[in-house]
């Protein structure tokens, strides 16, 4: 039998949900390559392990740019590689496919992910908003006549919508998210200490001392990283108040992007943002303190999805374990209600 599966095609990860399991699988979105060979040697945790120690031959490559395809055919073959790990089994029918991408896309860039998906082994493929997608796995009322704002802050993307009767008011995004909260601390680092580190140890330094409001205690960890002046190895300590530093930027980058989202609102349904708050998802929503500073800035309640990295895939979810329900596959899918 065919089966039903969504997948959560992300910069930094992907998740695969499949029907009546739920989330089966979830690996980064990297792939080693054997230059010589131009054959793939790993995929997912394993490739990206590999990151910044491999020799000349063998490249580790993210197949996925800020939310859209980079490398088509990697793109393909990795997603080939996880629906056959996902499933575990060989399929007599092929299976049907919701995948989402960002709203900001363009006409040519959503066809490109549809069509890897077909090459992938699809046998039908819809394609769904990312706003829309993490907004119904966050457990928001999409389709009640009332304005929910989402901003969902991914590895590449962050996108910011207000979303009333199941479809999309307003949307923008930028092309900014995890990835660049990382290079901000590399470039900080480097800067301020004169030491080069690398994206893993600019990941580890985010997500354990990462911080957008200042705390009473100030953590420290310590940094291994390569001299910038004389090339040598060498450690030392930073501090959360320099994480918080180096993220400032591309943090005000994404709270003026909402604040311009709010002023594009219609009246009517902005006030129902600021009563229902803003929900905010995604793996930069995890950043500590982001919606404190987020709410601070605004004047209104923000709201942390329960799991904010599922949501997307969550979403998905929801929406192949009713896809014999979907009665728009356009730019707008929802399911019928009643």
């Amino acid at each position: 039998m065919g089966t039903d599966i969504g997948i959560d095609l992300g910069t930094a990860s992907i998740l695969v949900y499949i029907r009546g399991q739920g989330i089966v699988l979830q690996e980064p979105s990297v792939v080693a390559i054997d230059k010589t060979t131009n054959s793939i040697l790993a995929v997912g945790e394993d490739a990206r392990n590999m990151l910044g120690r491999t020799p000349g031959n063998i490249i580790p490559v993210r197949p996925l740019r800020e939310g859209v395809i980079s490398d088509y055919d990697i793109t393909e073959k990795m997603l080939k590689y996880f629906i056959a790990r996902a499933i575990g089994r060989p399929l007599l029918r092929k299976p049907r496919i919701a995948v989402c991408v960002p709203s900001s896309v363009t006409e040519v860039e959503r066809r490109a992910v549809e069509e890897c998906a077909y090459k992938a082994g699809a046998r039908e493929v819809i394609v769904i908003d990312e706003s829309l997608a993490s907004a119904i796995g966050a457990d928001i009322p999409i389709n009640e006549p009332a304005g929910h704002m989402i901003c969902d802050i991914g590895g590449g993307t962050t996108e910011i919508s207000v979303i009333s009767l199941g479809g999309m008011v307003v949307t923008n995004a930028i092309r900014l998210g995890g990835d660049e909260f990382d290079e901000a601390i590399i470039k900080y680092v480097k800067a301020v200490n004169n030491l080069i580190i690398g994206q893993q140890m600019a990941e580890h330094l985010k997500i354990e001392i990462g911080n957008a409001v200042p705390d009473k205690n100030i953590e420290e960890i310590e940094v291994k990283g390569t001299n910038a002046a004389n090339g040598l190895p060498q450690r030392f300590k930073i501090g959360s108040d320099q994480i918080r530093e180096a993220l400032h930027d591309p943090i005000n980058q994404i709270i003026e992007k909402i604040k311009s989202t709010l002023g594009q609102t219609p009246p009517e349904l902005a006030a129902d943002v600021m009563h229902n708050g803003v929900y905010i998802t995604g793996g930069g929503s995890l950043l500590y303190g982001l919606d404190q500073l987020i709410a601070s800035e605004l004047g209104i309640p923000v709201l942390l999805a329960k799991e904010p990295m599922d949501c997307a895939a969550l979403g998905l979810g929801n929406i192949i374990e009713n896809f014999d329900l979907l009665v728009d596959v356009g730019r707008t899918n929802f399911l019928k209600q009643g």
